[in-house]
Formats: C-alpha cells, structure tokens, sequence
C-alpha cells in the first residue's frame, strides 16, 4: 500500500544507545557545564536520606525515651531535649538550604546546557538543509522538516535538562535510600520491597502501552503541521474553489488521530500513577504492620519506624519520576532518530567539499554547451533526451514549447540543481558539475514566472548579500529597468516594508523587484522562466523597453510566450516531448511550417507587433 505523502516513517526502537551516544556529543562542547551539574544531583540525592535520619534521631533521643542508638552525630547534640530539638531542626532547616541551593545549580546548569546545545542542533540541521538536493524538498512537506526543527527539537531539550541528568539522580537517590534502609532494619526494608515485583509488572505494561502511543502523537503532530502550512500558504485557492468544508474535513481526521494517540497515552497515565500510588499506600501499610509489631516487641524504636515511612514515600516518588523520565526518554529517541534520519539524508553531490572545483574559468563570457544531454527526475521517465545545443556569448535564444515538454528543466540543469543522467553541460567550457555551486550560480540572474520575496524591506530582497550588491549597484539595476518611479511611490521607498512571500506587493510588483534582483548582481547569463507572463500590459512594456539594455553584453536565455519577447531572440529553440525539435529564427522557423509554425497560430499571431 502506499505511504501517505505526510506519514512519518516507521521507526526503531523505544531506546537505542546509538542514537544516545549520538545525542550525547552534543553535550561535549559543555561538559564542564554537565559535571556541575551531575556533582550537584549527586550530593542532593545523597542529602534526600538527611531528612528522615534526623527526625528518627529527634523521636528517639528526645521526644520518646528509648534505649539510644549511637550515631555519628552524638557528640555534637545536646543531651538537653529543647536544645537538641532545636539543633536538629537547624539541621533539618541547613539540610533543606543545601538542597535547595544544588537543585537551583544543576536546574540552572542544565538548561543552559539544553538550550546551547538545542541552538547548535537547528544550526546543524538548517545548514544541512542548504546542503540537500531540491529532490529531497520535492518528496518532504514543508511542515513535516518545520516539526523537526521546532517540536522534535524542544523534545530532545526536555530530555537533556529534565531527562539525562534527572535520571542520573533518580538512580543516586534510590541507592542512598536503599543502603540506609538496610543498614537501619534490614528484615523491615525487604518488607518494603515485597511491592516491587508488582510495580515492574505495572511499568512493563505502561513502558509498552505508551511506546506506540507517542509515536502516533507525533506522526499526528508532523501531518497537523503539514497540514495547516499547506492549507495556510493556499488559502486563496481554498477560498477561491470553495474548499473549507473539505479542508476541515481532512483536517478533522488527522486532529482526531492526533486526540485519540494522545488520550490513550493519558488512559495509560490515569492508570498507572495510582497504581503504584496504591502499591505505595500498599508498603506503608506493611510497614506499620511489621514495624508496629517489632516495636510492641521491643526490638525496633519508634524513630526507625517513623524514617522507614518517610524512606518508603521518598523511595516511590522516583520511581513514579523515572517512569515519567522513561516517556521523555522515549519522545527523545522517536525525536532523535527523525532528526538524524534527516541530518543523515546524503547532501547534493555540489555541496561537498572538492578542492578540484573551478572557481573560475579561463573565459567568462558565457557559453553554454549542451551535449547529449538527457535527464529524469525518476527512474527512465526521461524529460530530456539528447538535447544538444551551443549557445554563444552574448547569444539571445528563445525556449518555447508546449507545457511539460521540458523547458524549467533546462535551467534546473544548467544551475545544477539536479545532476544528468547521461551527457554533459558545458558553462564557459566546463563541465557544470566540476564548477564550485557557489561560483556557477553567481554566473547566473534568474527570474522565475512565481517571484519569491522574503520578509524585510525592498532593498534587502533585492541585495539579498550586502557583501556581494552595493546599494550603488542596486540603484543602477532599478534605473536601467525604469522602476526608480515605482520605487518612489512607496511610501518608504526602498525600505518599504515587506511581509511574508511579499504579501503586501502585487504579483506585477514582486516580479519588478525580482527583474531588479537579478540585475543589481551583474550575471553573466540571464534567464527569464517565464518572467513577464504574470505583469500587466504596461509594466510589460516597460520591461521591454529595457530588455535590450539587460541582455546586451550577456548570454540570455528566455523561456515565454509572447511573442514580442520571442522575436528579438537570435535563435528560438522548439523543444516537444524532451527533445529539441526546431532551432532558427523567427521567420526561419515559420517558413518550415512546422511545431512553431503551430503554436504561432494558436498562441502568437494575435500578439504579433507591427
């Protein structure tokens, strides 16, 4: 069956000490930072064991008279009771400071830790994200790589700052608990034990009830994402087609699976804290029965029986925290194993390091080469076959053909963004994929039929680099296409403020700045996908208008179909089916009477100038 294209992946197991050693790196950068704070969980366990220690010497040295117990503190307390009472409860009071005074440290310690190490994490991933192929972004939503960086990412921090080191003084706490038990009444502290086959037994089934539980919670939670940016980033084509019933309808499914993953889990919560609160109850009542017995028999004092209660609630209490530690522990490693499926997802073969690349070449004055160039985004469903063509510096050339015959390809190609199948491309007589990414996509200025625009203000979408596009170079750019007049009538001019995907300019308007864009960085090949089918009549012609003074001294490529565009080109390409089928001049190409000659009479003849 196939996979829904917003499904998660099926993962491995609940915990993988692969993966933990992993994670576990990128706490090593503050290591230092971690001792702290695993020193400080370590000395507040072992001051857990204080508490109940001094009210047992305070019930059996002052307030019942019982034969004494020597203890290490019996040459500094007073045999006096007001005054003893009042040491150990300066005690008690010094005791609860300490542990106040490390929890804060090793809080404080950890969550800086969490934090640095979560930064350098989504660092890690959006640099990797530059790094993929655009293959990988046309398989994965937008909102499924969004979870990763957001929700998978803060679940991975719950477990560095509530779950590693927590866990670490869980155990701790237990042990100290454990030792003193047994070395105040060992028959008595097996009594408090007898409960615990049962509480395994428990947390087994609550270990496997939630297992699946979270993984559904977060598969829901990457298709709510997906959902909502897909949904949202359209919502003018829902309105338009009347979709809002069917949008919430699919959209009802997916937060209904989200709700019942969640309410298993909190079935399996409801469930399994009050059993080992019961099981605990269970101990302390055993406890009272047992000790009760030994003191009436004079073989245990009150103040043990008393510190075994307060051990037996202090002993319960991290086991219920280790199992809730268990569930973070559990988010984390469906988080991990995500995050580094994605961070393990093979880069574009352009983005590793090649110290062989060309930076830049002998000529630089635009030539392009294709030979026997066939391409597929898909097995041997070839979207280009044997294209061969030689385009000249400084040459003008066309690209028409009908919808799907392989047009956009061609310029994916040429910038590299996916790699061909057989063949080779040739810019400025160098193989497209031995050049430097970096250095081949500075060669070119596209404009693309969509324009895209970031938020910020009109000069930093159309600079993109200050470090590469002077503002004098920008100025330039906008002069040349004449647009200095619409930047004047914005109320800013160029630091008119612009929102997401340029939501507060026309389309006209965003594809000026993209015209703009383009020119301010001075390529050496122009390419126009479409550039002026989505601007009306007359900022077309102003675009025309300066359009000779944009290709002029540069290799152009133009991908349209008006022919006022299409006619000033040297030669035009006639591209059907993955193939190139034509390649002349305008009227060379409609004195064959061929494919162009066609589209000429459907498209273009009434758009013919005189």
């Amino acid at each position: 069956m196939t996979q829904d294209h917003h499904d998660e992946e099926v993962l491995g197991k609940a915990y993988d000490s692969r993966l933990m050693k992993r994670l576990l790196r990128y706490l090593s950068p503050y290591r230092a930072l971690v001792l702290v704070a695993c020193v400080a969980m370590v000395f507040h366990s072992l001051l857990q064991v204080v508490g109940p220690f001094l009210t047992k010497i305070a019930v059996d040295r002052y307030l019942v008279v019982t034969e004494k117990q020597a203890t290490f503190l019996d040459r500094w307390l007073s045999s006096d009771p007001f005054t003893g009472l009042t040491q150990v409860t300066g005690l008690f009071v010094l005791t609860l400071g300490l542990m106040f005074l490390l929890e804060y440290g090793q809080t404080y310690a950890m969550q800086m830790v969490g934090q640095r190490a979560m930064y350098d994490l989504r660092m890690e991933m959006l640099r990797h994200l530059h790094r993929l192929p655009i293959q990988f972004f046309d398989r994965n939503p937008v909102g499924r790589l969004v979870t990763r960086a957001t929700t998978d990412v803060d679940v991975l921090n719950e477990m560095f700052t509530s779950g590693v080191v927590a866990i670490f003084g869980d155990f701790f706490s237990l042990l100290f608990i454990v030792a003193v038990m047994l070395q105040m009444d060992p028959l008595l502290a097996l009594v408090t034990f007898s409960v615990l086959p049962l509480i395994f037994v428990a947390t087994m089934w609550f270990r496997r009830r939630v297992r699946e539980c979270y993984r559904r919670i977060r598969t829901a939670i990457a298709r709510i994402n997906a959902h909502l940016q897909e949904h949202i980033t359209g919502m003018n084509v829902v309105q338009l087609f009347n979709r809002e019933a069917r949008s919430l309808q699919d959209f009802d499914q997916i937060n209904t699976a989200h709700k019942i993953a969640f309410l298993d889990s909190v079935f399996a919560h409801s469930l399994y804290y009050p059993v080992v609160e019961v099981l605990s109850s269970v101990a302390i009542a055993l406890i009272l029965w047992y000790g009760g017995l030994k003191v009436l028999g004079d073989t245990l004092t009150i103040g043990i029986l008393v510190a075994f209660i307060q051990y037996a609630q202090r002993f319960f209490r991290p086991i219920q925290d280790l199992s809730e530690k268990y569930n973070i522990l559990q988010a984390a490693m469906v988080s991990s194993e995500r995050i580094f499926k994605l961070l393990d997802t093979p880069a574009a073969p352009d983005a590793t390091d090649n110290g062989n690349w060309v930076q830049q070449p002998q000529s630089s004055a635009g030539s392009i080469e294709f030979q026997d160039v066939s391409f597929a985004y898909k097995d041997d469903q070839w979207v280009l076959q044997d294209i061969s063509l030689k385009i000249q510096p400084g040459e003008t050339i066309a690209v028409v053909g009908h919808t799907g015959a392989g047009k956009t390809t061609l310029i994916s190609l040429l910038l590299r963004f996916y790699d061909i199948q057989q063949g080779r491309l040739l810019v400025d007589g160098v193989d497209v994929r031995e050049w430097n990414p970096q250095a081949l996509r500075r060669r070119f200025g596209i404009v693309l039929q969509d324009p895209y625009l970031f938020s910020g203000t009109i000069e930093s979408n159309i600079r993109l680099d200050p470090d590469l596009v002077t503002r004098e170079a920008m100025e330039e750019a906008v002069e040349e296409l004449n647009l200095s007049d619409f930047i004047h009538t914005l109320p800013e001019g160029y630091e008119q403020e612009v929102h997401e995907r340029g939501a507060t300019l026309s389309t006209g308007q965003k594809q000026l700045i993209s015209f703009a864009r383009a020119l301010a960085h001075s390529p050496q090949i122009l390419i126009l996908d479409e550039a002026t089918s989505s601007v009306d009549t007359e900022t077309e012609i102003r675009i025309r208008e300066a359009l000779g003074r944009m290709v002029s001294g540069r290799t152009a490529i133009i991908i349209a179909h008006r022919l006022s565009t299409i006619q000033r080109a040297d030669r035009i390409v006639v591209m059907h089916k993955g193939r190139i089928r034509e390649l002349g001049t305008h009227q060379e190409l409609l004195a064959q009477r061929g494919i162009y000659w066609k589209l000429y009479q459907l498209q273009y003849k009434e758009q013919e100038v005189a």
